[in-house]
């Protein structure tokens, strides 16, 4: 573990039990949902969907649709 990882285990381990699960539900909700993205977002056939929706969002910004604001 890292130094930053350790000072917030440490802080988190002063809390009532009750407030540490919950912390480590959410923490390891991320860690799934995470896990879920990364699973969809490197399969060979999400590239196709992805590059589909990027073409109608072109689209619709073309079109005025929606608008676009960079930075």
């Amino acid at each position: 573990m890292n130094a930053l990882f350790d000072k917030a285990i440490a802080a988190i381990a002063k809390l009532p039990d009750a407030e540490q699960e919950a912390i480590a539900r959410e923490m390891l909700d991320r860690l799934e949902a995470d896990a879920k993205w990364e699973k969809l977002l490197t399969d060979p056939r999400s590239k196709t969907a992805l590059a589909r929706l990027a073409a109608e969002a072109r689209a619709d910004i073309a079109r005025g649709k929606i608008t676009c604001r960079l930075g």
